[in-house]
């Protein structure tokens, strides 16, 4: 039985006894909490005694919102560039998070972190000492488990009783993948097309190892002194630092990006065009 919005609110209400409950999301340049900035804020606050309120705003990040993310979430940097700053609506939302829990899906990795360092950047109080978090990604994690054992089960209709032995495992993810077969008509039957199926949704990365991600189409780099600067522009400007991460124990596909700009060339990937 599936519940109608009004009575999801209602039930939601209803847990906020003794102080608000802010259900809150973010929209971001990108996932990295040290250095990706908030372009959009939306909550529902729950008051004790029932009272629910909505509030929303966009936020000029004052950084470039990359392709791959306006793919993701459809904000462009023309969607932002009249939108207050987050420092000009700091005041106002620490007003309404005053004396509040918070929820929120998967706002402990990326959520929390982020505007925790907007507020500080701005100079407004904010804190989570003494707040409580409620994650509703880690209650569904721990209610439905990702696991083999837990894929057995789903989709061959049996208990996995050799798990953690390779052959086992193996046996039991070819049923797994037989099932998924079975219950989706639509999925490619053939190698090829489940490879690319089954491609990760987080596209952001260049590389197994997420050295490097894109940004508008160019590689950028995800570690070190030149974190979050193009891979281009560090080739041409220090070229020594491209010398020493070849005498580093970097994995192989790291120094096969960085042996290719060194010559000149460098990983492509097309803008995504909404």
């Amino acid at each position: 039985m599936t519940q109608s919005p009004k009575d999801a609110l209602a039930r939601v209400a209803a847990l906020a006894i003794d102080r608000p409950l802010v259900v809150f999301d973010l929209e971001a340049t990108g996932p990295d909490r040290r250095t990706d900035r908030i372009v959009e804020i939306g909550l529902v606050r729950f008051n004790p005694g029932g009272e629910v309120s909505t509030w929303v705003r966009r936020v000029n990040p004052e950084i470039r919102i990359p392709s791959e993310t306006t793919a993701v979430h459809g904000l462009t940097d023309a969607d932002v560039k009249d939108a207050p700053r987050f420092a000009e609506i700091a005041q106002e939302l620490s007003d309404l998070l005053e004396g509040a829990d918070l929820a929120g899906y998967g706002v402990r990795s990326l959520d929390l972190p982020l505007l925790q360092r907007e507020f500080q950047a701005s100079g407004v109080a904010f804190t989570l000492e003494g707040r409580r978090i409620v994650d509703m990604q880690t209650i569904f994690f721990k209610k439905e488990p990702r696991d083999l054992g837990s894929a057995v089960r789903f989709f061959a209709g049996r208990e996995h009783g050799g798990a953690h032995s390779a052959l086992g495992d193996a046996l039991a993810s070819a049923e797994v993948l037989a099932g998924e077969l079975t219950r989706y008509p639509d999925l490619p039957v053939d190698v090829e097309g489940l490879a690319e199926f089954s491609l990760p949704p987080e596209t952001r990365f260049v590389d197994p190892e997420r050295r490097f991600f894109w940004r508008d189409g160019e590689a950028v780099f995800n570690f070190g002194e030149f974190r979050g600067q193009r891979l281009a522009d560090v080739a041409e400007k220090s070229p020594q630092y491209l010398d020493w991460i070849l005498g580093r124990d970097f994995p192989h596909d790291t120094k096969r990006i960085v042996r290719d700009a060194q010559k000149g060339t460098f990983p492509k990937k097309a803008a995504v065009l909404l």
